[in-house]
């Protein structure tokens, strides 16, 4: 089962309330009258760029994402963007701030929650093929300053969630400091502190549950047998291969401009602008990872399509167990090795979900590589805070999906 979700409150100036609405991370850790404009589609305007040529948008798609936006507690901007043989359509709603006008863009900055999870896959299974980690080994032989119950637990268990760790985003303590100060710059490698004192939660690879512990502790073990901070392993096995221009792992609240305005919805209260309410060294590998749809579709096309790893790590990449991504994606999920499988009535992708305050994303690409689809909404949407939402996005989701594999759509494209 995934990890519990708090529901996210609104963010008003009064230092209450915005303590309350702070604890709402723990959901996007496990990761937790609008203004709109109409929907946009084709390419970018103001000179920011794009994602290269741009073709028509299939406009049943175009309505429904801006019906999304229209609904009372709907995100106050969306993009989707899907990308095949170097194009792009690109599906707009809404607005990257209220009060502006100006529509989202797929070179905006957002956070991209718990699909930085598959990032910290990519990490750990390129040290894999490279032979500098293997999918058996434990936190033992890695990590053994970690506590002696949790030293069986390997790194395969880890990435598909069947490791038994509690997780620290549950800890009282945690969410005291959090609460206490939603910008608190916390220890990023110490995070497992927090529950160093607790069991595991069942016997290693006998279940699955979704952890915040086990991608902290995948990046911790990267570092022990590199020698290299998880930043640096980022940038040189993920970043640069990949291009990525604009992703990054920052320790602060801040956001790099231009940025996607995230915003807790609580009708009939107006949306509040969380967007720099939270610091993420409280979530870091976990969830704390900054890109825009762009880059971020360049990563999944990579990451789904197994660029770098031989056959025997790709086989296991995609060995899948039952198990949801947080929030769930479309169809059916699996987990495999810090990826879900999303399979759909139009086919199968793969890919990763996420959701923090202010912030909800899907990242997927096909077997082959050479498509992807990014959906990103600019408030935080799961099953504890607004699951009708949620059950509208999964369609819409897999209709994007149809669209991205050629299948018939609503708006009658095959």
């Amino acid at each position: 089962m995934p990890a519990r979700s708090l529901p996210a409150a609104p963010l008003p100036r009064s230092r209450p309330l915005r303590r309350r609405a702070a604890v709402a991370v723990l959901a996007a850790a496990s990761l937790a009258g609008l203004m709109t404009g109409p929907a946009h589609a084709g390419g970018d305007t103001g000179g920011n760029g794009g994602d290269g040529p741009h073709g028509p948008v299939d406009r049943a798609l175009e309505r429904r994402l801006q019906a999304l936006v229209d609904t009372p507690g709907g995100p106050p901007g969306a993009i989707a963007v899907l990308t095949s043989g170097g194009r792009s359509e690109v599906y707009r709603a809404g607005t990257s701030q209220l009060g502006t006008g100006r529509p989202p863009l797929t070179t905006d900055h957002m956070r991209i929650a718990s699909t930085a999870k598959a990032f910290s896959g990519s990490v750990a299974l390129q040290l894999a093929e490279r032979g500098a980690l293997g999918l058996g080994d434990t936190l033992g032989r890695r990590l053994p300053q970690l506590p002696s119950a949790w030293h069986r637990v390997t790194l395969r268990q880890l990435l598909n969630h069947t490791s038994g760790l509690p997780d620290y985003t549950e800890a009282s303590t945690f969410i005291a400091e959090l609460t206490a100060d939603p910008r608190r710059r916390f220890d990023s490698r110490r995070l497992l502190d927090y529950v160093a004192g607790d069991p595991l939660r069942f016997r290693p690879g006998s279940a699955y549950r979704y952890s915040n512990c086990d991608n902290i502790a995948v990046a911790l073990m990267a570092e022990a047998a590199t020698g290299q901070p998880y930043e640096k392993l980022l940038a040189e096995l993920v970043y640069r291969p990949l291009g990525l221009r604009d992703t990054s792992l920052p320790q602060g609240y801040r956001l790099p401009e231009p940025y996607l305005h995230g915003y807790a919805t609580d009708p009939p209260g107006a949306p509040e602008d969380v967007s720099t309410a939270l610091g993420t060294s409280g979530v870091w590998a976990s969830g704390g990872i900054v890109s825009t749809p762009r880059d971020l579709g360049a990563f999944m096309r990579g990451y789904a399509g197994g660029l770098g790893l031989g056959p025997e790590v790709r086989r296991q990449q995609l060995s899948f167990v039952a198990g949801s991504s947080e929030p769930a994606g479309p169809g059916r999920n699996r987990a495999g090795l810090a990826v879900f499988s999303y399979a759909t009535r139009c086919g199968t992708v793969y890919g990763h979900t996420g959701n923090f305050p202010g912030y909800t994303q899907l990242a997927a690409g096909t077997e082959d590589g050479k498509r992807s689809l990014t959906v990103s909404l600019t408030s935080q949407v799961n099953s504890a805070t607004n699951p009708r939402l949620l059950a509208t996005l999964r369609e819409l989701q897999e209709d994007f999906v149809c669209r991205l594999l050629d299948r018939r759509t609503p708006g009658g494209a095959h």
